[in-house]
């Protein structure tokens, strides 16, 4: 591995954004920014703020740059501050992002790993809401996400998501 894991903390606010941005699809839908991100309030909601007690998530960064290249995180979002994955309000909600660059060299795996080990004692289950299309499913199947039945909808691009869990 050249890249380490380690506690996302306040301190990687602005890369914090930029995965938001990145697990958002944002990128995709064309000329929107991470700023686009942080003012949309219903993805905003999975960042600002972060560092509250139920608030956990892990970062990964290269060895030889000491720059973080991936994050997964998890924020217990309720009441009238639901989220897009929203199951129950026991239930956090899963957001997770590599940079395009580093995608498919297991980064993402290993910060699963991480996230799910150190937050399974603390949670009945992790929820999280995903494109179908996105080729991140095959790699919550691999760990056992399994699809909650109904909830499929269309998203904001005219495309289909629908929530999965994993129960620990």
């Amino acid at each position: 591995m050249d890249y380490f894991i380690r506690p996302l903390t306040q301190k990687d606010e602005p890369f914090h954004w930029q995965m938001l941005y990145e697990a958002a699809h944002l990128v995709e839908e064309g000329n929107s920014t991470v700023q686009d991100a942080m003012n949309n309030p219903d993805l905003a909601k999975y960042v600002k703020n972060w560092g509250a007690k139920d608030d956990s998530g892990f970062v990964a960064i290269l060895k030889s740059s000491n720059q973080p290249v991936g994050a997964a995180w998890l924020r217990l979002l309720t009441g009238e501050n639901k989220g897009y994955g929203y199951v129950d309000d026991c239930t956090p909600e899963l957001a997770i992002a590599i940079l395009p660059q580093h995608r498919n060299n297991g980064i993402g795996t290993q910060l699963l790993t991480h996230l799910l080990a150190a937050t399974k004692t603390s949670y009945p289950s992790i929820s999280l809401s995903t494109r179908a299309i996105n080729p991140a499913v095959g790699l919550y199947k691999r760990f056992g996400w399994e699809l909650l039945a109904d909830s499929e909808i269309v998203n904001r691009v005219g495309g289909i998501s629908f929530k999965i869990k994993i129960d620990f």
